[in-house]
């Protein structure tokens, strides 16, 4: 588990929407360059679910890819597509590059962000690899066209320093209200739990199935 240094992470937060504009090319929002999706939570299955599951995870947490891979498909398969769990994520920005590629999954709307975070987590070495800002988003923008995002949103959306501000605040506000240390951290119908495998897991959602 990556652990959270909260006073670090406020001002790494901080640090981020200050260091976008040299490495992101200059593209004004218009109306055919949609910003990205503004604050609020992504989520997956029936919101009539019986259980509610809440992971905060973040891009680049090499834990969180983990999780997302040898977890989180088998949960989707057996859970989440079949009504039984409504799944949110909540994003967790250690550093810039974590919160410029929420931008990007974020900039195809709710119709293509699971399928970007799925890329994103399962690439994560090949994105985040670099030490040059501007070869991350390179990197990032690379991903974003495969699925299916043109250059001029991806600009737009990586550019929305208002809209960055506002993710960074909720995600203070939401970790903080939440006691969250570290990523990835699963909350599961409102009790807390750290990193865990899925035979840990399952079992955890069966009991509150069966309540």
């Amino acid at each position: 588990m990556m652990k959270l240094n909260r006073r670090a992470m406020i001002a790494l937060a901080a640090a981020a929407t200050a260091a976008m504009t040299p490495a992101l090319a200059q593209e004004t929002t218009t109306a055919e360059t949609p910003a990205a999706a503004g604050p609020g939570d992504f989520s997956l299955g029936s919101p009539d679910a019986k259980v509610k599951m809440v992971e905060y995870a973040s891009f680049t947490c090499p834990h969180c890819a983990h999780f997302h891979d040898t977890v989180f498909g088998q949960l989707k398969k057996d859970y989440i597509d079949t009504g039984k769990v409504h799944f949110t994520l909540r994003e967790v920005y250690f550093d810039r590059y974590g919160l410029w590629a929420a931008l990007i999954a974020r900039c195809g709307g709710e119709m293509k962000y699971f399928g970007i975070q799925d890329m994103l987590f399962a690439k994560q070495a090949e994105w985040a690899g670099s030490d040059d800002p501007a070869q991350v988003v390179a990197n990032l923008k690379t991903l974003g066209r495969s699925a299916g995002l043109e250059d001029a949103a991806m600009d737009a959306c990586l550019n929305d320093t208002a809209n960055a501000e506002a993710l960074i605040k909720q995600f203070q506000t939401n970790f903080e209200a939440d006691g969250v240390e570290g990523t990835p951290t699963l909350f599961v119908n409102g009790t807390k739990y750290s990193n865990m495998a899925y035979e840990d897991l399952k079992p955890i959602l069966d009991a509150e199935l069966a309540k």
